[in-house]
């Protein structure tokens, strides 16, 4: 099964749901609910990988049960797994049953159980949850929410990054888990040892998320893959109240995109209001309500030293004066920012968002002198024409990037027609120490040069005016 015919399939379930007056938000919490002890029973059953599910309240339990007896012992066992501790307290935070016609429970309960979902080769949870986002805002008109990070992103992040098994990795914006599963999937590869492994799945991978359900999901996704050995390795909260007392060797993350953070305030006379969220840290050099700028301050301290990041940022990271040129003076002083990749649009749900790459190191700080010395940018943008669905993201888009990365040996790195090398002195030089940088030409701006002289146009335009005018006098005396 593909993953397009699996999300296809999975919503084509919601029309159990839609009768049940379930809101798009409840039928997706209480489906991966269900498919969440399906897959539960299949690593137990199939792959005798044990279940830290009770007993009572696994998905065989579900399977003879009918009527009001099925709805009863099923709104039970949310009941009970959402006060369990350790990562299946985590999965099933706040849940309760919303299925309260039976005959709909034990259809959706059935359906669910003819698939073997471990068999599929896809992060099941992730692609699920995310394509099921992009399907309703597709069909309803309604903003997906989040900006997903697309998998063959992902995996090329990991690739150049390379985390090794003694490495802790963070993504203080962790999603549903996709930066985590692919750093544990590269990492666990290296190594055959036990005990490494078990510490590697126990204590190595680390990651928070503001939105319950987020993290519900995340935390299913990373214990259907073995990681937490009973402990839950995410924290529902938002990562930039405070930077907290651990330090990580690697930071893998897209952090949530939208400009600015904002509270709704209720007013004494029941009026709304809202106020800007500043962060005011000890440790931002910079007070700023945009989030991208305060996520990248944040991971300036959380990480170790040394340290290693990859960072997704949209454009205005990258040009913004104040606060961010503040940043993105830091990270070239005391940082060692080696790398650019600007991303193509049409690769997250909301079109038009411009998204780069950033990477970068932290090292013990210098007595005098600058951290970064060259910054390499590559241009997988200009020319690059891709959709969500006729011409997606693919990892053969980002071969030419891995290769000119050239994660073994960085010093052998060669210019080519979308990889440029930048010097401090050059980009210390640009007006507001602006990064984004462009050197390619845009074939789409070509026709542009053809256009006749300004004259002609608007003769043309107000032509075309008066036409459109006659026209509609005319409708006029008909009406």
């Amino acid at each position: 099964m593909t993953e397009a015919s699996l999300i296809t399939k999975v919503w084509n379930y919601a029309t159990i749901m839609k009768d049940a007056g379930l809101s798009y938000t409840d039928y997706v919490r209480q489906l991966t609910y269900l498919l969440f002890l399906k897959m539960d029973h299949e690593r137990d059953t199939l792959l005798a990988e044990g279940s830290i599910v009770p007993a009572a309240y696994r998905w065989n339990t579900l399977l003879s049960l009918n009527g009001a007896e099925l709805e009863q012992h099923y709104s039970k066992a949310l009941e009970t797994l959402s006060k369990e501790t350790g990562i299946i307290g985590t999965i099933f935070r706040r849940a309760k049953n919303e299925i309260t016609e039976p005959a709909k429970l034990k259809q959706l309960i059935s359906l669910i159980n003819k698939e073997t979902w471990l068999a599929l080769d896809m992060d099941v949870k992730g692609a699920i949850y995310e394509g099921l986002l992009q399907k309703n805002a597709t069909e309803t008109k309604a903003g997906a929410g989040q900006y997903f990070t697309p998998r063959p992103l992902i995996r090329a992040m990991v690739e150049v990054m390379r985390p090794t098994p003694d490495m802790s990795v963070v993504d203080p914006a962790c999603g549903t888990g996709g930066f985590l599963l692919a750093a544990y999937d590269y990492m666990k590869k290296q190594t055959r040892d036990s005990r490494i492994l078990k510490e590697l799945r126990a204590n190595k991978l680390h990651g928070n998320d503001i939105t319950p359900l987020v993290v519900n999901l995340c935390a299913m996704n990373l214990y259907l893959h073995g990681i937490g050995e009973g402990k839950c390795p995410i924290e529902e909260k938002d990562s930039l109240l405070s930077a907290g007392s651990k330090r990580y060797d690697m930071c893998l993350t897209n952090p949530p995109f939208g400009k600015k953070s904002s509270t709704t305030i209720v007013g004494e006379d029941g009026s709304l209001k809202k106020e800007k969220d500043n962060y005011e840290r000890a440790d931002f050099i910079a007070t700023t309500s945009n989030k991208q700028i305060n996520f990248l301050q944040h991971i300036m301290t959380i990480l170790n030293t040394p340290g290693y990041a990859a960072v997704v940022v949209p454009d205005n990271v990258l040009f913004e004066g104040g606060a961010g040129e503040k940043v993105r003076k830091r990270l070239l002083n005391e940082f060692n920012l080696h790398t650019i990749l600007r991303l193509p649009t049409g690769i997250f749900y909301a079109q038009g968002v411009k998204a780069n790459v950033i990477f970068f190191e932290k090292h013990p700080p210098l007595e005098k002198g600058h951290r970064t010395q060259d910054v390499w940018v590559y241009d997988l943008r200009t020319n690059m024409n891709l959709t969500l669905v006729e011409n997606s993201l693919s990892d053969e888009h980002l071969k030419d990037f891995i290769k000119c990365y050239a994660a073994e040996d960085r010093t052998q790195r060669k210019e080519s027609e979308r990889f440029k090398k930048f010097t401090y002195d050059e980009l210390i030089k640009r007006d507001k120490t602006n990064l984004d940088i462009i050197w390619l030409k845009d074939d789409s701006l070509k026709e542009l040069e053809n256009l006749p002289e300004p004259e002609i146009l608007l003769k043309d335009i107000v032509k075309n005016l008066k036409g459109c005018l006659s026209d509609l006098e005319a409708l006029g005396k008909k009406l």
